[in-house]
């Protein structure tokens, strides 16, 4: 058997890049989705806790009970904590709050950092990752006064080093790490965010993002909340519109950050970490696919390769698939992928329509 292919660099124009495109654009009703990474449905005890929330909606929502239940689940001061709507909101405040001379994002990740900067009027330097994306540091300018990066990084599923995230503080810097999927990872051995019995890291200057719609399957509800410097989250808040994060939310970080809700995430973590080595085994096998490894999010991003790599992504949506087209991410190109992990069977399905793509 020939040995499997290596990742390749991209050969994509990064300024031909739609950073408003997103994975819920791919699930055209009727495909089989792989293309988002959210939990679906909710849990019955989160619906049910939402419904009943539904009888308080004459009331104007107060942040106060939710904003201690964060706190006491990251083992933090309140007012190192300011709830958003959805991790995006938390973009969007960071680049209206503040002024960078010299903002910096790290690719490949998420695009919604830099479309806020960009919308904000910074202009913003790419730091292009090589291939296999791990955090070097020194690739960083020195002089970069704003630093964004994401950890487990979206779409590459590269878990960081705390110690290699940390080396980028330094005074005069805001450095804002996006841990949507950090509770995803069983233990969150790297997390900057805290929980009892490890507190977080009090840096100036350092911001923890975290999400609720990933791990609970609530994309629609949006709600997630910034970590850290309470002077940066003063600066923030003032940017937030009042009552921005809605009354059946905030229940929603009530539920979701008590112990019951912390251990089936990690029980639900546990399983993906085992579907997710299923979906390995069988792209390994593949000879025209080459896994960004070692995979630590509960999604997969890979290369294919053969005659027409490039239409691979269609040809698995005239099959019923849909997957995560990740060319639209600096630092990549045709050909790459991202799939959500799901359970076995559905990935047996995956590959094998993904064997079928590859050899058209």
């Amino acid at each position: 058997m020939s040995p499997p292919p290596t990742i390749r660099p991209p050969t994509i124009q990064d300024d031909a890049i739609n950073l408003s495109h997103h994975g819920d654009a791919e699930t055209t009703p009727g495909l089989i989705d792989l293309a988002v990474n959210v939990r679906a449905p909710a849990p019955p005890w989160l619906r049910s806790r939402l419904r009943d929330a539904v009888d308080r909606l004459a009331r104007y929502p107060d942040s106060g009970p939710a904003t201690a239940a964060v706190a006491l689940r990251h083992a933090r001061p309140r007012e190192q904590v300011l709830l958003t709507s959805g991790a995006a909101e938390a973009f969007v405040l960071l680049a209206r709050a503040l002024s960078p001379s010299r903002a910096v994002v790290v690719h490949p990740q998420f695009t919604e950092p830099e479309a806020a900067l960009t919308a904000a009027g910074h202009p913003v330097t790419r730091v292009l990752l090589p291939a296999p994306f791990r955090l070097d540091p020194a690739l960083v300018p020195s002089d970069a006064d704003l630093v964004f990066i994401g950890n487990p990084t979206n779409p590459t599923s590269v878990l960081h080093p705390a110690q290699s995230l940390l080396a980028l503080t330094r005074p005069g810097r805001v450095l804002v790490v996006d841990e949507a999927f950090m509770d995803a990872v069983p233990g969150e051995p790297e997390s900057l965010a805290g929980r009892p019995g490890r507190p977080g890291p009090e840096i100036p200057g350092l911001v923890v993002i975290r999400s609720l719609t990933k791990t609970w399957g609530l994309a629609g509800l949006r709600i997630g909340y910034l970590l850290g410097d309470p002077g940066l989250l003063r600066r923030c808040r003032s940017a937030q519109p009042l009552w921005s994060v809605g009354s059946i939310a905030l229940e929603a970080a009530i539920a979701c950050s008590g112990p019951p809700a912390q251990a089936e995430a990690e029980q639900l973590a546990a399983t993906a970490v085992s579907d997710r080595d299923h979906l390995l085994g069988l792209l390994r096998a593949q000879p025209d696919v080459a896994v960004v490894a070692p995979p630590q999010a509960p999604f997969v991003l890979f290369q294919a390769f053969g005659p027409d790599p490039a239409g691979v992504h269609q040809r698995l949506r005239s099959a019923g698939w849909a997957v995560r087209r990740a060319d639209t991410f600096p630092g990549l190109g045709p050909g790459w992928l991202r799939a959500a992990v799901r359970d076995r069977p559905t990935s047996d399905g995956f590959v094998a329509a993904l064997h079928q793509a590859l050899n058209p």
